[in-house]
């Protein structure tokens, strides 16, 4: 049984390295910063269960406060990035026409 959770993991630590490899795809390819924004949050939380995975094979604990370390400092610069995007306004969605045009019909 003990064999059996060690390969399962070894397989999960592959595919989380896949889907981080496919997230980074993602993230440089978005087309708005939103979605870059959150191409980042999700390689992180990826990073982070690499760390617990391989901390779970390998045994080694200190990999466990890694990852908490790499969550606060994720989390963290979430929130900086979004109150730089707020302050300088740079994550703005724009206004259709549409949009504009019922909002001028609205004042008259």
């Amino acid at each position: 049984m003990e064999n059996f959770m060690q390969d399962f993991l070894q397989y999960a630590l592959y595919a989380k390295l896949i889907i981080v490899g496919i997230y980074i795809i993602h993230t440089l390819r978005g087309p708005t910063i939103w979605d870059r924004m959150m191409g980042l949050n999700l390689i992180a939380t990826k990073t982070i269960m690499i760390f617990i995975v391989f901390s779970s094979l390998e045994g080694i604990t200190f990999l466990l406060d890694l990852a908490i370390m790499f969550a606060l400092f994720g989390f963290l610069g979430t929130v900086f990035l979004c109150l730089f995007l707020a302050k300088h306004k740079l994550g703005r969605v724009r206004s259709t026409a549409k949009s504009t045009s019922v909002k001028e019909g609205s004042d008259a």
